[in-house]
């Protein structure tokens, strides 16, 4: 790896659990699940040891569930705070190595340290890197490197716990390309099912079709996928990668200045669309819809929604935007009309952990299971995104989104 970048994916192995067991050693070796009820024995695994998953126990199993398959499971609730302070020390420590960190999540995320070796082997700083988290936190981690972030995320996930792995370009053919589509980072079960309809049953199978027929079938993130799986991702490692809020917008002026709802409400669709199309090619999800009203008389307001979810979606765009409408419409006659979507998140890099603020919640209407497993179908396996029963989301900020904006704020301190 003397050519090119040196990019680590460092992971930790189960989090939450790891972090328990470092505050009380007597829960190691034992099967241990981090859930929201232990008491009245309801709600979901958040996530489990791994002695807890040689049991058949599996993050989303409702927690009654998880007794059947190990009855002598350990369930402690959730401690935020020290998932937070256990996070903010490995990030800390990773910024010793080199300044190029993004973090993705509370628990993993990516290092460039290309011009940061200081003469060492890689596989070296790996090792003392995992080495000192273990040795000051008590926490475990995998570790992947490879050239690009694709293939150390793929390179992580090759041995768990405490695994260090190599996924060099020139190895893809024989270490990724073997492995079934589905272990695919960014291939859920939908994708994976129409991959399969046309005979792709592995990492190699997608690497070797045509790009152009793999995007009729599934858009631009069909050439996307064929590039990741022939070793090509050129994203760089963005230290500042939380603290952009970009935004997608469209506008278009009417024929003439009008007041009637129905071809206000026509155009509004027409422009939320847009945005969800242009969204779905940058592979996005916006949590800020703003709206623009240009009147006759060329006066133009612009008002926003910040929302406690994430969303993509054409209808909930419009949706949002048609409320705003009706708050802020003065009725007088509309010249133009701008639809704008902010804040915007990378889909792959949305928390995957579950959202341990609402998932209660949602278990108790025995929505959660159907609404994750819809979402990890459509975005790939690790995303967790909460709907409501009715057809106007309501998702609550996520405590990893939180996280990313506390370690946002503590950079700029």
């Amino acid at each position: 790896m003397s050519k090119g970048r040196i990019i680590f994916h460092v992971d930790m192995n189960s989090f939450y659990a790891s972090v328990e067991m470092a505050y009380r050693p007597d829960l190691k070796g034992k099967p241990l699940a981090i859930a929201g009820d232990p008491e009245k024995r309801k709600g979901i695994v958040v996530t489990s040891s791994y002695e807890a998953r040689a049991k058949g126990v599996k993050t989303t199993m409702p927690l009654w569930e998880a007794y059947e398959h190990c009855p002598d499971l350990i369930v402690m609730k959730p401690n935020f705070n020290r998932y937070r302070e256990a996070s903010q020390h490995i990030f800390s420590m990773l910024s010793e190595v080199t300044p190029f960190v993004q973090p993705v999540s509370i628990d993993e995320g990516y290092m460039d340290i290309t011009e940061y070796t200081r003469g060492e082997n890689p596989l070296e700083i790996a090792h003392s890197l995992q080495k000192r988290i273990m040795d000051e936190l008590d926490l475990p981690c995998s570790i992947g490197i490879a050239p690009n972030k694709f293939l150390a995320k793929m390179a992580s996930d090759m041995k768990k716990p405490l695994g260090i792995t190599v996924l060099r370009k020139r190895e893809i053919r024989n270490k990724l390309w073997p492995l079934p589509i589905g272990e695919m980072y960014g291939v859920g079960k939908k994708t994976e099912e129409k991959l399969r309809s046309i005979n792709i049953s592995t990492i190699g199978d997608l690497a070797t079709r045509d790009p152009y027929h793999l995007k009729q079938l599934l858009g631009i993130n069909g050439e996307r996928l064929n590039s990741r799986a022939n070793g090509i991702d050129d994203r760089p490692v963005d230290p500042d990668a939380v603290n952009e809020f970009k935004s997608i917008g469209n506008s278009n002026t009417l024929p003439f200045d009008t007041t009637d709802r129905k071809e206000i409400d026509q155009l509004l669709n027409q422009l939320a669309k847009k945005v969800s199309e242009r969204m779905a090619n940058k592979q996005v999800f916006s949590e800020n819809i703003q709206l623009m009203i240009r009147y006759s008389d060329r006066k133009t307001i612009t008002r926003s929604k910040q929302l406690n979810q994430l969303i993509d979606s054409s209808s909930d765009i419009f949706s949002i935007a048609s409320r705003l409408f009706d708050e802020h419409w003065n009725e007088e006659p509309i010249r133009l009309l701008g639809i704008t979507a902010q804040h915007l998140v990378l889909k792959e890099e949305v928390a995957q952990q579950l959202d341990l603020f609402n998932y209660e919640k949602e278990a108790e209407k025995e929505k959660l299971y159907q609404a994750m497993e819809s979402i990890e179908e459509k975005y790939g396996k690790g995303t967790f995104i909460k709907h409501q029963d009715n057809p106007q989301p309501s998702v609550t900020t996520s405590f990893q989104k939180d996280f990313l904006n506390d370690y946002k704020k503590n950079k700029k301190n």
